[in-house]
């Protein structure tokens, strides 16, 4: 008799398999911003230290593996602004994460235009980003705010769009460029601000 309608426990992923998987996303996020998302799979392989076949088998077309890549690195961020949180004063800790955000945006090769090919794969990444992103930068604003080193009136979701497009880098200067007007953005930040 089949046991099809039972709650059998998800297959659990070797440790070899994982590490693998994380050093593919690891050399892949290195190689695309180096070379883009369009780098060839087999540089990647070879950074990871794993064949081509590998990577193929968890991530069959490329645009699984640059979702990957970008969820992983979305995670990453939005964690950070906790981390930042608990370590520093809230004006410092908000700082510090849209300097983080920045570097995440800028050193994104190529994502924006394969976020818009119209690729299947990509379709549910701008919710992911809102979902991650807004809460984490809400937090430590409304903590900023509170202390008196940010307005009260900023929304998150504005922010996150501003700093994008800050962050739109065309030459060798871009990073430095992006960063040196985030700089400016966030002492607009401070203007105006008082303490609740």
């Amino acid at each position: 008799m089949s046991d099809a309608g039972s709650n059998k426990p998800e297959p659990t992923v070797r440790a070899d398999a994982r590490r693998n998987e994380d050093a593919v996303l690891e050399a892949a996020k290195a190689i695309f911003s180096e070379l883009g998302v369009d780098a060839p799979v087999r540089k990647i392989a070879q950074r990871a230290g794993v064949g081509v076949g590998t990577v193929y088998r968890r991530f069959p077309n490329r645009s699984d593996l640059v979702a990957a890549v970008f969820r992983r690195e979305v995670d990453s961020c939005a964690k950070d602004a906790v981390t930042l949180a608990l370590a520093h004063k809230p004006g410092e800790a908000l700082v510090l994460w849209l300097k983080r955000y920045t570097e995440f945006i800028s050193t994104k090769r190529g994502l924006a235009a394969a976020l818009h090919s119209g690729d299947p794969a990509y379709e549910a990444l701008p919710d992911y980003f809102r979902t991650n992103f807004e809460p984490a930068l809400a937090s430590l604003l409304a903590s900023a705010s509170a202390a008196g080193e940010v307005r009260s009136d900023i929304k998150p979701y504005d922010l996150l769009r501003a700093i994008g497009n800050l962050s739109v880098v065309s030459d060798e200067d871009g990073t430095q460029h992006a960063h040196r007007m985030v700089d400016l953005l966030i002492d607009g930040l401070r203007y105006g601000a008082k303490a609740t």
